[in-house]
């Protein structure tokens, strides 16, 4: 990220009402980034994260926005400019996993949903950070983290193969952004959780699911979202200025 010296960066994260999200925000608010977060209906603890990361000294720009929508996903970078008058990061964070199943079982209208919020929403915000970070188009670079997971490389057999799917597709993402925008200025990285203890799992239908696979944990546990929130705060750091189209697997030795 090329940033001007005494200027404060501006990062939006989707999804921040909870879990790895709120703790990716309170951390980078905690290390001096302002911040445009988004929550879908979580309201009450959206509004406690804005508090946390606000007594770290950060301004906040709460959002609603579905980001099933795509025109309210189209929405938000603009609005972050218009109130912070720049961007210089993002973090693709909120994503649904769909009910935990066999393949067979496998909802093809939750998996329309799925795609729209795991893939398609990150394509359109991407886009439009993008083009508003590259140096050839004015801007002043900056930094995309995507949340991917390590059912991406698993495929999730009997248990969420679509989910698996969308963090593939995200993975490319990186690798692609990458490539294409490392000339302009902008670094595009991924970080990916292995099974870690969220509300994700309850959403899902199996809400024991961290503490039932901990066995087949290389560290014999799962991971917490603070874990996850230190390797994004890392790509966004001084000391991942070379660090573009990396994929950190945070995942407990999986």
């Amino acid at each position: 990220m090329q940033m001007n010296e005494g200027l404060r960066p501006v990062t939006i994260i989707t999804g921040a009402s909870r879990g790895i999200g709120a703790a990716i925000a309170e951390r980078l608010a905690a290390d001096g980034h302002d911040l445009v977060l988004t929550y879908r209906d979580r309201a009450t603890d959206a509004a406690a994260v804005v508090r946390a990361c606000e007594a770290s000294g950060a301004r906040v720009l709460l959002l609603r926005a579905d980001l099933a929508d795509l025109e309210q996903a189209a929405s938000v970078v603009p609005a972050a400019i218009a109130e912070f008058s720049t961007v210089t990061g993002l973090v693709n964070n909120a994503g649904i996993t769909g009910r935990i199943g066999g393949f067979l079982d496998a909802s093809i209208h939750e998996a329309e949903l799925l795609f729209r919020v795991n893939v398609l929403a990150p394509i359109v915000l991407t886009q439009a950070a993008i083009a508003h970070m590259a140096t050839d188009r004015g801007g002043a670079g900056g930094c995309i983290v995507n949340i991917s997971s390590g059912a991406a490389t698993s495929g999730a057999p009997n248990t969420y193969i679509p989910y698996a799917m969308s963090k593939a597709a995200i993975n490319a993402l990186t690798t692609g952004t990458a490539k294409e925008f490392g000339p302009v200025g902008v670094r595009v990285n991924t970080v990916s959780p292995g099974t870690t203890r969220t509300e994700m799992h309850a959403a899902a239908g199996r809400p024991n699911a961290p503490d039932e696979r901990a066995p087949r944990i290389p560290m014999r546990r799962p991971g917490e979202v603070h874990e996850i929130a230190g390797a994004v705060a890392y790509l966004f750091s001084a000391d991942a200025s070379y660090t573009s189209g990396a994929d950190i697997r945070v995942a407990g030795g999986i």
